[in-house]
């Protein structure tokens, strides 16, 4: 049996996780920055830099020390190399290149977006390449084509804003605080999702790609004008209608274009999201596919995510200078889109 200590760091989730070749968590600990973060609104890097320096060491002894475990037992380690947030990356990698180090292990530098990628693999055994993801975080909104792991197609990405940054923005305007999704889904539950008239950018577009700059803006100008005729909740609920249109929409281009798949998957933390699961199932089960989407806990940053990534790369290894990268594209050769679809 392998095991790989995996590291997490590259937004405002401190994590470290052991996970086995048969799929099995060992341990894993989790800290959150939400109360820190939450007077801002939104995430402020040094302050998470500065979080992950001060719980990264402790929470690394903690997760050993659940598994009974020391850092000779393990088979590798595994951090999180990019794309996110510098300082936090740093933090991350710096730390398991001094464990690889210390105790002569491998390091495997991890793409933070592999790790969702093949995280419903780690929840799934019957989950085989190639399969189509819809990735949905706060940062990316893509569509992959996951044909093994390394090998990634990009057949679309967002041109301008990720569906998480939407929620988030839309959480704000409607003063749900921070994190944002999660507060416009449970107030969606409470409203009219026909009541607020919103637009679905690109739907029907022969082009692949996804935008939400405009659908943000349409849900500004709704809570300006809001009136008796409409609430809130309306005003949420209509949003995610609109969202989730949109990746309907999208997801069925790419269902037509992207040739034979074993699965429609879904990953990332706007995965969470119950009415967006149910909305993917349904356009699963109409082309006769499996839906799969890993459990709530491995939607969400977390290092069980990096470290499964590391089980399938066991066996390679990194060079202890791998730089920390703000931005690294599971596809670097798809070709650039416009507006800023490039920075995916």
């Amino acid at each position: 049996m392998g095991i790989v200590l995996g590291i997490e760091s590259s937004c405002d989730e401190t994590a470290a996780a052991l996970v086995t070749t048969e799929r099995v968590i060992l341990a894993q600990h989790i800290a959150s920055q939400d109360e820190a973060h939450r007077p801002y609104g939104g995430v402020v890097p040094e302050i998470a830099a500065r979080a992950h320096a001060e719980r990264l060491a402790p929470l690394i002894a903690a997760t050993l020390g659940d598994a009974g475990l020391t850092l000779a037992d393990v088979d590798a380690v595994a951090a999180t190399a990019g794309p996110g947030l510098i300082g936090g990356v740093m933090v991350g990698l710096v730390t398991a290149k001094a464990l690889a180090m210390a105790s002569d292990k491998p390091l495997i530098a991890i793409n933070h977006l592999e790790g969702h990628a093949l995280s419903p693999r780690l929840a799934e055994p019957a989950l085989a390449f190639p399969y189509l993801l819809l990735l949905v975080s706060g940062g990316h909104c893509q569509i992959l084509l996951v044909e093994g792991v390394g090998r990634y197609r990009r057949l679309a990405t967002t041109i301008d804003d990720a569906l998480g940054e939407a929620f988030d923005k839309t959480a704000k305007l409607l003063g749900l605080g921070y994190p944002g999704g999660p507060a416009v889904e449970r107030l969606a539950r409470e409203g009219d999702a026909k009541r607020v008239p919103l637009p679905r950018p690109l739907v029907g577009s022969a082009e692949p790609h996804f935008s939400f700059a405009g659908l943000k803006s349409a849900v500004m100008r709704a809570k300006q004008a809001r009136t008796d005729e409409y609430t809130d909740a309306d005003i949420a609920a209509s949003f995610q209608r609109a969202a989730i249109d949109c990746l309907i929409d999208r997801a069925r281009r790419a269902l037509a274009n992207a040739g034979p798949v074993t699965a429609l998957v879904v990953a990332g933390g706007v995965a969470a999201n119950q009415a967006i699961r149910v909305a993917l199932e349904g356009l699963a089960a109409a082309h006769g596919l499996p839906f799969v989407a890993p459990p709530l806990a491995l939607c969400t940053d977390n290092a069980a995510m990096i470290a499964w990534a590391g089980v399938e790369r066991l066996g390679q290894s990194d060079p202890l200078d791998t730089p920390a990268r703000p931005r690294w594209p599971l596809d670097p050769a798809a070709e650039a889109v416009r507006g800023a679809g490039v920075k995916a």
